[in-house]
Order: structure tokens, then C-alpha cells, then sequence
């Protein structure tokens, strides 16, 4: 197949780091976003100059990315492509073997994963959405890499019930210590995320081969699916772990306002649609408040939202301050938010890394190269440099 190519540095944008206010305590912290138009405003904390470097910008609708560990890149196209980018030249081959994708609304192909021991597994994870009789569901694959190839496909997990909607489909993935996490949205229906019987508004935990573990919360349990791990999510579209602590992190999508950081704990209940900072498209009430006896508080909520996208912690060497900081990617703000951690796990100042590109930030991920590179919705792989 050959290879397509694009020049690095198509378009490069200078922008100004800027320190947000400190995050009240105790309880979950409600950060108000700068507008748009303060980028360039003097605020607390030192600011910094980066630039924002394109890579390629003729992409359809990435969603995810991951890296193999030659420091290749692996992304997804939503209509249903997976490509390997190669750095430097920027060029990129399209994988075959890929199995059908049901590109319709938000779902196609959206996360794709490396195994951590890629160098001598070859396995490689994604998720997409696939027409089955009832409608439209989630499925989760794993196949081996092999030069541009996917083969010895094993679908591990497809999601019940399947429902007409076609929104809310999640869906990341995470593999730590052998378990393979996925979030999955409510599709849109709200009511499933409380349903320990339905597979929508969930954390789902299995083995690295799709089995199920046997101290998932729910194991043995009537009236419980055993997949999962935690529930009440709206729309959980980022995961990831916590370099020091090992806990797991999902960014989830909320309503109009109401997006949330939490911290899973097994078996917990995270709310939705019961309880929730945000509120109906338009205004209105949803649900019975904020708080509820027996349902978890976020550790962070947006207001008004950011459209939390993906979500990583830097661990590079290039911004040394900035480790344990949570990366968040935002599609409704244009921009990537850093949210200091500090070492007691008691959250700091939020500094807002780009913003008014006119780009909705879809992933982030941190490179082994210690830099950040994002995925623009529309188009774009960008980088983030010093400069």
C-alpha cells in the first residue's frame, strides 16, 4: 500500500500558558472556564510559551490514538480506518483487517489500545459500534499486529442490550495490571446507566482476554451483569491511571454543564441520571439535584462544560512541573486543560494549555518523547512544544 504523507509543521500556533484559580476544598471542585478571549490575560502563575505544531491534517474524524513502542502511532477514523503514522516524515498506511464498523451518529471506530507488552504479543485493542437486530452496540476487538495487518481477531466484549440511538457510545480503553477497562455511554437513554442489568452507563472490567475477574464487584450476584465495575455514567469518554497512586481516572461527558473527573472505587454509583450538576439542553431540571444518600460525588465538575474528551497524566521529563498533572481534552472549549495533582492527591491550580484554534480536541496523550499530542476532531494530529 503506499504510504500517504503530509509535511510536519502545516500550521504552527504560539500560546500562552495561564495559571487558573485554586480549586476549593472540601468537596468536588467546580471550575468556571476562562472565555476565549482572556487567553492572552494576565492571570496568577507563570506563564509559558508553547507552540502548537500540525502533523497531519487531512484526518477524518480521529478518535483515538496510542503508541506502539518504536514511538509509531496508532489512530482511528470514526467512518471505520486505522492507520499507523510513522514520525518524522509524518506518513501514514492504512491497517488492514479490520472487521465491519457501524459509522452512524457517534459511533464508528473510536478507541484503539497497544498491549503493554506489545513486543511480544503483537495484540492490539479497539472499540467500534456494529449493527446487530435490536439496533446498534459497542463492541470491543483485539487482533495482532502484524507490518500494516490485523489478524487472529478475538471479539472480547459486545455490549446489551443494543438500542436504536445512536449516541453515547463511550468508549475508551484502559489495560493496567492485566484488566482491561471500557466505559460505555447511557446511549442516550439515561434510565440504563442505573441498571445492573444493562451494559450502558458503565465501567466494565475484564481480563486481558475477555474473561471476567473474579473479584469484579458483582461477580455472583442476581440481577447483576459481572462485567461490571462501576455505574451511573452519562458518557465516559476518557480513562486513565494514576502514575503513583494506580488509581483509575474517567473523564465523563455530561449534559448541558455537569461534565465530571472522577475516581473509580468498585461497585460505586457515580449517579446519572439521578443526580448531576448539569441540566437539560435548553434549561430544566434533571433528576433529583446534586447529592443522593449511596451516589458518589465527583472529584471535579465543569460549569459550563468543557465536552470532556480523552484524558492522560503527564509523566514526561519535557515539562518536569507538571508531573502527575491530569491532561483533559475538550471539544466543546477548543482547547486541553492541566490539572495539577499534588502529591497528597488534593488538586491544584488548572491552567488552560490552548485555546480560540478553533479545533475541538477530541484525545490526548503524552508521547514517549515527553511531549503531548492531541487529536482535533475534524482533521487534525497536533503537537504540543516548548518554545
Amino acid at each position: 500500500m503506499t504510504p500517504k504523507s503530509s509535511p510536519a509543521a502545516l500550521f504552527v500556533a504560539t500560546v500562552i500558558l495561564l495559571a487558573g484559580c485554586s480549586l476549593p476544598e472540601p468537596g468536588p471542585a467546580v471550575v468556571e472556564p476562562v472565555r476565549e478571549k482572556d487567553a492572552s490575560a494576565s492571570g496568577p502563575g507563570e506563564k509559558t510559551r508553547i507552540r502548537v505544531v500540525t502533523l497531519i491534517e487531512w484526518l477524518k474524524e480521529p478518535w483515538g490514538m496510542d503508541f506502539l513502542p518504536d514511538g509509531r502511532i496508532l489512530l482511528t477514523e470514526k467512518p471505520g480506518v486505522m492507520k499507523i503514522v510513522t514520525p518524522g516524515s509524518w506518513s501514514t498506511r492504512d491497517i488492514d483487517g479490520l472487521p465491519a464498523v457501524a459509522n452512524e451518529g457517534q459511533g464508528g471506530l473510536m478507541d484503539v489500545l497497544v498491549h503493554p507488552d506489545f513486543e511480544r504479543n503483537q495484540w492490539v485493542y479497539f472499540s467500534y459500534s456494529v449493527a446487530v437486530e435490536e439496533g446498534l452496540t459497542t463492541r470491543v476487538s483485539r487482533a495482532r499486529l502484524q507490518g500494516d495487518r490485523l489478524v487472529d481477531r478475538q471479539d472480547l466484549f459486545t455490549a446489551r442490550p443494543a438500542y436504536p440511538q445512536r449516541r453515547h457510545f463511550g468508549s475508551r480503553l484502559l489495560l493496567d495490571a492485566g484488566k482491561l477497562y471500557i466505559t460505555v455511554g447511557d446511549r442516550g437513554r439515561r434510565a440504563p446507566a442505573q441498571d445492573l442489568m444493562d451494559h450502558s452507563g458503565k465501567v466494565l472490567r475484564l481480563t486481558e482476554s475477555g474473561g471476567i475477574p473474579p473479584d469484579n464487584p458483582y461477580v455472583g450476584k442476581a440481577g447483576a451483569r459481572p462485567e461490571i465495575y462501576t455505574y451511573g455514567h452519562r458518557n465516559p469518554q476518557g480513562i486513565a491511571r494514576h502514575p503513583y497512586s494506580g488509581q483509575i481516572w474517567v473523564s465523563e461527558h455530561g449534559p448541558q454543564g455537569g461534565d465530571e473527573i472522577n475516581i473509580l472505587r468498585p461497585g460505586a454509583n457515580y449517579g446519572w441520571p439521578v443526580i448531576t450538576y448539569g441540566e437539560e439542553y435548553g434549561g430544566g431540571k434533571i433528576g433529583e439535584g446534586t447529592h443522593k444518600p449511596g451516589m458518589e460525588q465527583p472529584l471535579i465538575y465543569y460549569t459550563p462544560s468543557l465536552a470532556t474528551g480523552g484524558i492522560d497524566f503527564y509523566t514526561g521529563d519535557t515539562y518536569p512541573d507538571w508531573k502527575q498533572s491530569l491532561l483533559i481534552s475538550s471539544m466543546r472549549m477548543t482547547r486541553i486543560n492541566r490539572l495539577e495533582v499534588n502529591a497528597d492527591g488534593s488538586l491544584g491550580r488548572e491552567t488552560r494549555l490552548l485555546g480560540d484554534l478553533g479545533m475541538r480536541i477530541r484525545d490526548v496523550q503524552v508521547g514517549p518523547d515527553g511531549l503531548i499530542y492531541a487529536l482535533a476532531d475534524r482533521s487534525r494530529l497536533i503537537r504540543l512544544e516548548p518554545h
